[in-house]
C-alpha cells in the first residue's frame, strides 16, 4: 500500500543507490554519482518510503526495516533485476545491514558509507526525533547553527520534507536495535568507508573485523 518513486539512468550491471536521512534521489544528480557512473551501470535511483516522490506514512510501523528492505526488492523485481549492486550512505547504510539480513541472496556487493551495525545513540535518536516534530525552520536552523554545509539544493530539499514523516521514520523500532549478528554472514564483497571525523567512525571501522569479504576506507 505505499507507492515508491524510483528513476532509472545509464546501463550494464544493475546497481541501487539509496540516499541518506533527510535527502531523496537527487542528490545523486548533484553530486556527480550518476554522470560518474551511468557510463558503466543501470543506475536505479530510489526515494525510500517518507522521502522525495515516494509515500509518506506517518506511522513508525510503516518504517520497520523488513519494509525499507522489501521496498528495494520490490523496485528490482518491478525492473525484472534478479540481482544488484547497491550503495547506501547514512541512513540508507544502516538499510545496507538491514539488506543484508533480509535479502542478501538479491546482491552482488554491499558499498555501505557512514554507518555501522550496531546500537545507534539512543540520546541522538531521541533529540532527532524531538527536531523533527518541529519542522522545516527548525531542523534548517539546527544545521547552520552546527555549521553543516549548506547549498541552495541542500537547503530546497529540507524545506521539501515531510517532518512528521521523518519522525515516524526514526521512531521505528529497529532504531532500538543492532544488526551486529549479520556481520558474519555478509560472504559477499562489502566496502565501508567512512569520514574520520564521523561520530560513527569507529563503530564503521571495527566492524568490518567480523565481515567476512569486506574492505575498509576512511576519508580525511
Amino acid at each position: 500500500g505505499v507507492r515508491i518513486h524510483y528513476e532509472v539512468e545509464g546501463d550494464g550491471p544493475p546497481f541501487v543507490l539509496l540516499h541518506g536521512g533527510l535527502s531523496n534521489l537527487e542528490v545523486w544528480y548533484e553530486t556527480g554519482y550518476v554522470e560518474s557512473l551511468k557510463k558503466d551501470y543501470k543506475l536505479i535511483l530510489i526515494d525510500a518510503r517518507g522521502y522525495g516522490a515516494s509515500d509518506k506514512p506517518h506511522n513508525p510501523e510503516a518504517y520497520e526495516m523488513e519494509l525499507l528492505v522489501a521496498d528495494i526488492v520490490a523496485v528490482l523485481n518491478d525492473l525484472n533485476v534478479s540481482k544488484a549492486h547497491f550503495l547506501g550512505y547514512s541512513m540508507a547504510g544502516w538499510v545496507g545491514f538491514g539488506i543484508a539480513k533480509y535479502a542478501p541472496e538479491r546482491f552482488y556487493s554491499l558499498i555501505i558509507g557512514g554507518a555501522h551495525p550496531y546500537l545507534p545513540d539512543q540520546n541522538e535518536i531521541d533529540g532527532n526525533i524531538q527536531l523533527f516534530k518541529k519542522g522545516k525552520d527548525a531542523v534548517i536552523g539546527a544545521m547552520e547553527k552546527a555549521r553543516m554545509k549548506m547549498t541552495p539544493e541542500r537547503r530546497a530539499r529540507l524545506a521539501t520534507n515531510d517532518y512528521e514523516a521523518i519522525a515516524a521514520l526514526f521512531s521505528a523500532k529497529h532504531w532500538r536495535l543492532s544488526f551486529e549478528d549479520v556481520l558474519p554472514t555478509m560472504t559477499m564483497p562489502c566496502l565501508v568507508f567512512v569520514g574520520e571525523s564521523d561520530p560513527l567512525y569507529t563503530g564503521a571501522k571495527d566492524c568490518v573485523k567480523s565481515m567476512p569479504n569486506a574492505t575498509f576506507i576512511s576519508f580525511p
